[in-house]
């Protein structure tokens, strides 16, 4: 196992409310991450993604079976892992910079080379000219860049994504793709992404891991990884069409189940 080489095993999480009856969320998935590999997981809402997310980053205990970071169990999170949401998670008061030296800052390194760090990722995500800005200026697809940046400041091998992308506009969306495949280029790393969108999956990930419906497992894996990644060549190409359309099948199937399995 390599330094961001991931291992599940047998991983089963069951979540239980103050009131109701306990819900198994994941039952007994095992997958491998290789290193600097770009893995989505995909599937119906319910399946257990985020939840798979969250026991990797270490802020949900491991309660069945086990999860090794490069052959050490996760007991918590850690710098290694850097994960980066939906709703972006900026703090409102704090400008650009702060935000993104908020981390640095934890680790307490030296000051000018926090502000060297901070810079150097403002630039990598065209916010040159925003670093005064509070997160209210901006605009969503700005917001998800600072948020990036300020997961990336403190140089985790493995990153961690949760929808991220899930509440911007389609233009953005696309926009969004393009930065984060140059930033991976730059600076490769292993990444977790998670997903409802098929399209998305299939273009930016080197495999895609679909999940059943609830209680989660990983029914297929499926290779995605295009040597040409120009979007406009990629999404036009049979290839790509016809793995969106078998993905989308087996999501469609779950789906199904999952309606039809789901509590009144």
């Amino acid at each position: 196992m390599t330094d961001a080489g991931i291992s599940f095993r047998a991983v089963s999480h069951t979540y239980r409310p103050a009131r109701g009856q306990p819900v198994l969320a994941l039952d007994r998935v095992s997958l491998d991450v290789r290193e600097k590999e770009f893995i989505a997981l995909l599937g119906p809402s319910g399946c257990g993604k985020s939840t798979l997310l969250y026991l990797l980053g270490g802020f949900l205990p491991v309660e069945a079976g086990s999860i090794a970071v490069a052959g050490r169990p996760v007991a918590g999170p850690g710098p290694d892992r850097g994960i980066v949401f939906q709703n972006f998670a900026l703090y409102p008061w704090k400008t650009v910079r702060q935000n993104i030296l908020y981390g640095l800052e934890k680790q307490r390194r030296p000051r000018a080379e926090r502000e060297q760090r901070a810079q150097e990722l403002i630039d990598l995500v065209h916010l040159k000219g925003f670093e005064n800005s509070f997160p209210a200026q901006l605009s969503g697809g700005m917001k998800q860049r600072v948020a990036i940046a300020r997961t990336l400041a403190i140089e985790p091998a493995i990153l961690l994504m949760d929808e991220p992308f899930g509440a911007l506009d389609a233009q953005t969306r696309a926009l969004m793709h393009e930065e984060l495949l140059a930033i991976i280029r730059r600076a490769p790393k292993t990444v977790v992404f998670v997903t409802h969108d098929v399209r998305e999956a299939v273009y930016l990930a080197d495999r895609v891991a679909v999940m059943s419906a609830r209680p989660g497992r990983v029914k297929e894996i499926v290779e995605t990884r295009f040597a040409e990644r120009d979007p406009e060549e990629v999404m036009r190409s049979r290839d790509f069409a016809e793995k969106v359309d078998h993905l989308w099948q087996l999501v469609r199937n779950e789906a199904i189940i999952a309606q039809g399995t789901r509590a009144p």
